[in-house]
């Protein structure tokens, strides 16, 4: 049986990503995986391959023994696995629950990795591996800290893994997006401590983007010539200097 599996698959580019890869691939399932279920079950409605909706919170751990159960029950082949689930908080790393700041290290890290390594060994030659970093991994960020920090390691992690899954023919690449008006904005923004937007894209884009960086074997998708402009100027500049012009966008 020939898959995908999806995380963070109710809403933003976890979902574009859905559609996505039922146009792409031809698949037996698609697997989906996220907490609220009615909406998992709506994807079948635009769909060709069966959705089979699995209704896990990722920052449980019990549930990657559900995950670790499926695998050994169906032993399917995952053509796609794509790590979309994660969350972030705009603000002052005191000022802010820190409950709330470990849930963002519990799902965008420690979440992500246990779904690759569950996962790698039932992905054949030929099929790709995707995690969602974020513009933020390139750089410290002020006052998205926990949330730039946890993108750092899944952007670090993924060209790491990349390398040592490149004899097993597994294409790994991490998308690297900038600003993106989805629901992430509802969770992350409390006050107005972030002020300045420069510019945003549609999870859409971004999607289109991924995929067809994905065919070419890229390591890194970036969606937009001036967020890659961007990063390139991250690379050359002291990160002083980056995190000066950062706080100064804010009013910081």
């Amino acid at each position: 049986m020939k898959i995908a599996v999806i995380t963070g698959a109710s809403s933003g580019m976890g979902r574009d990503f859905v559609y996505a890869i039922d146009k792409e691939f031809n698949l037996d399932e698609i697997w989906v995986i996220a907490r609220r279920e009615e909406r998992l079950k709506e994807l079948q409605e635009s769909c060709k391959a069966k959705v089979r909706p699995l209704t896990l919170d990722l920052m449980c751990r019990d549930n990657f023994d559900v995950y670790k159960s499926m695998l050994e029950e169906f032993k399917p082949e995952i053509q796609v696995l794509v790590n979309g689930a994660g969350f972030g908080l705009f603000g002052e790393f005191m000022g802010m629950d820190l409950d709330k700041q470990l849930d963002i290290i519990e799902l965008n890290t420690k979440a992500l990795t246990a779904m690759c390594y569950l996962s790698i060994p039932y992905m054949p030659k030929g099929s790709h591996l995707v995690n969602l970093a974020s513009n933020s991994s390139w750089q410290p960020v002020p006052y998205i800290n926990v949330y730039g920090s946890s993108k750092a390691y899944v952007l670090n992690f993924s060209r790491a893994l990349g390398l040592e899954l490149r004899d097993r023919k597994i294409h790994v690449m991490a998308v690297a997006p900038g600003w993106i008006k989805t629901e992430f904005f509802e969770h992350a923004v409390h006050d107005d401590t972030i002020k300045y937007y420069d510019r945003f894209y549609t999870s859409e884009q971004v999607v289109e983007r991924a995929m067809k960086d994905m065919r070419r074997g890229k390591t890194v998708s970036i969606m937009g010539f001036p967020v890659r402009m961007q990063v390139r100027m991250v690379k050359l500049l002291p990160v002083k200097w980056i995190m000066g012009i950062w706080c100064r966008q804010q009013g910081r």
